[in-house]
């Protein structure tokens, strides 16, 4: 059994609603480029996604809207009523080929599934995947299709597996909470920020689940200008707790890095030490508690060079289990690509110096809120015990 998949293909960059927009495939680019300049991706790692067929899609999506996304794709012009889709919007302009590009997306996320549940690997990334806006007959937040929500129902028509979905994009998975709301066989943990002036604004405690679902949708909405304490301090509580509750088979997590303090369509105020942090908590836990199955995808973040290419590097060198030294140097050649593209200076380190960063003003008050986050939690999951050892903050 090899160690790890990484899924990528050229043609993911096809993905593109235009040069200006800010989901931009540069950054898939990027971070292959960055993987190969530190020799951290042998090719026999390497696989090529295959393009899905129309049955697998439907496994998340209408044949209606399918329908749809294909016939705007021949002509990459609008017709009338599409908005109402969510289709030739500001979000998710529509372009010549989108149907192919989404559904290589969907099918990069399925080629990390089926080598896991097939046993060549236990750990898979596609990193062009977590799409987790889109829903079953609706585009959303540059969605176009959801990877996640097709390859998680796949995982369990073919298996049964219990699915664990844990997400750490600044923005709140929709789509996938949407599609999963009333399944006692999918439990999703969404650590985000606050919907209240956040897209898409859901995401709050009180959204649990319903029917047979109910208790297995947790949301944990934070603060802007969360940090790295208060986030990490939240998802340890969390996540490992229903880990051992829930006892997945399989874990497929998100990692969004649109939370990082330099994004641009978010407000959070988390660094590489979260997003290093994250995947090594995860890596411990998937083998203790999911039988050392793990997906991961990738989703938002929108500093195309200055953190995404860092952030996703560092999730691939800790799913492949291996050490990375704290001052490790972004290798000059990469730098010397890449900087002209960049309309800011690139960091010259894969982690990020704390001092280029400033303080957080109301950093106690933020902590307190999103402790208060926590109190609500474990009054509606008592079972979990989310509160242990924890240090409860004055509000006098």
């Amino acid at each position: 059994m090899i160690p790890a998949i990484f899924v990528y293909d050229d043609d993911f960059a096809k993905y593109q609603f235009s040069a200006d927009h800010p989901f931009n495939p540069r950054r898939l680019q990027a971070t292959r480029s960055l993987l190969d300049a530190l020799d951290w991706l042998p090719s026999e790692l390497v696989a090529h996604p295959k393009m899905p067929t129309l049955d697998l899609l439907k496994l998340g999506h209408s044949s209606y809207y399918l329908d749809l996304v294909q016939r705007i794709s021949e002509s990459g012009r609008k017709t009338y009523g599409i908005e109402r889709l969510g289709l030739g919007t500001d979000d998710n302009p529509v372009f010549v080929g989108m149907h192919d590009a989404a559904a290589l997306v969907v099918g990069g996320t399925l080629t990390a599934a089926l080598a896991v549940v097939n046993g060549d690997t236990n750990r898979a990334v596609n990193l062009a995947g977590g799409l987790h806006h889109a829903g079953h007959g609706h585009a959303s937040g540059f969605c176009i299709y959801n990877d996640v929500v097709v390859a998680i129902r796949w995982i369990r028509r073919e298996t049964g597996w219990r699915v664990l979905y844990v997400e750490t994009d600044a923005h709140h998975g929709d789509g996938v909470q949407d599609a999963f709301y009333s399944d006692p066989n999918v439990f999703f943990v969404s650590l985000h920020e606050t919907g209240r002036h956040l897209f898409p604004g859901t995401g709050n405690v009180e959204e649990t689940g319903r029917g047979e679902g109910r208790g297995t949708t947790l949301n944990v909405p934070l603060s802007p200008a969360t940090d790295d304490d208060s986030w990490l301090d939240a998802f340890s509580r969390v996540v490992p707790r229903v880990m051992e509750k829930f006892r997945p088979d399989i874990v497929v997590s998100q990692h969004g890095c649109d939370g990082h303090y330099w994004d641009p369509l978010a407000d959070m105020c988390a660094t590489t030490r979260f997003y290093d942090q994250v995947p090594l908590w995860l890596s411990d836990w998937v083998d203790r508690y999911a039988q050392g199955r793990w997906i991961a995808t990738g989703g938002g973040g929108y500093q195309a060079l200055r953190v995404v290419p860092r952030v996703w590097s560092i999730l691939w060198r800790r799913m492949l289990g291996m050490r990375i030294p704290p001052t490790l140097l972004v290798p000059e050649a990469w730098l010397k690509t890449w900087q002209p593209q960049s309309g800011a200076l690139l960091p010259q380190a894969l982690f990020d110096n704390p001092e280029e960063f400033h303080p957080i003003k109301d950093r106690h008050r933020i902590h307190q809120a999103n402790q208060d986050v926590l109190l609500k939690l474990n009054a509606l999951f008592p079972d979990f015990n989310f509160l242990a050892n924890l240090d409860i903050i004055d509000s006098n």
